[in-house]
């Protein structure tokens, strides 16, 4: 990798993202993470912009993987923690003190589902938090990052 990625989003997946596609269909889609990351890559490049996609089941690698956006210089972060948005002051933290963009996206509406997951400390350290769209969150997500960061779509 390059060593600024100044014109990189970091795509951050938590815990059992990996199993996207047959993990509860019902509420995640058939969707893989293979597909999350094609479409997230294609949305980034109508902005001129490129995706570094990483996906991991423990909290200490994610917030290497935020402390790596911030010494790589990305232009933000599109995080889905999972179940550890609510649950991890840690998380929270990494993106406070790397002052970077950040979008929350949750495939599935973390508040129309059980009680403990209404709660998100990632949300916290977001400009903004998209649930419920399915994979379409991601696309969102680097949408609203793009005009946040004041990227405009290529011709």
């Amino acid at each position: 990798m390059a060593k600024s990625a100044a014109g990189t989003i970091y795509v951050l997946n938590g815990p059992n993202l990996n199993l996207l596609g047959t993990r509860e269909p019902e509420t995640y889609g058939h969707a893989t993470l293979a597909d999350v990351e094609k479409l997230c890559a294609e949305t980034a490049a109508q902005f001129g912009l490129k995706v570094d996609c990483r996906q991991s089941n423990r909290e200490g690698e994610l917030i290497d993987f935020i402390h790596h956006a911030r010494a790589s210089k990305a232009a933000g972060i599109v995080l889905n923690a999972a179940g550890y948005s609510h649950t991890s002051i840690a998380l929270h933290d990494a993106l406070m003190a790397v002052k970077i963009p950040t979008v929350e996206v949750h495939i599935s509406n973390i508040h129309a589902r059980e009680d403990f997951r209404h709660h998100s400390f990632t949300a916290r350290a977001a400009f903004a938090s998209l649930t419920g769209f399915g994979i379409d969150g991601y696309r969102l997500a680097i949408h609203g990052l793009a005009a946040k960061i004041g990227v405009r779509a290529k011709a």
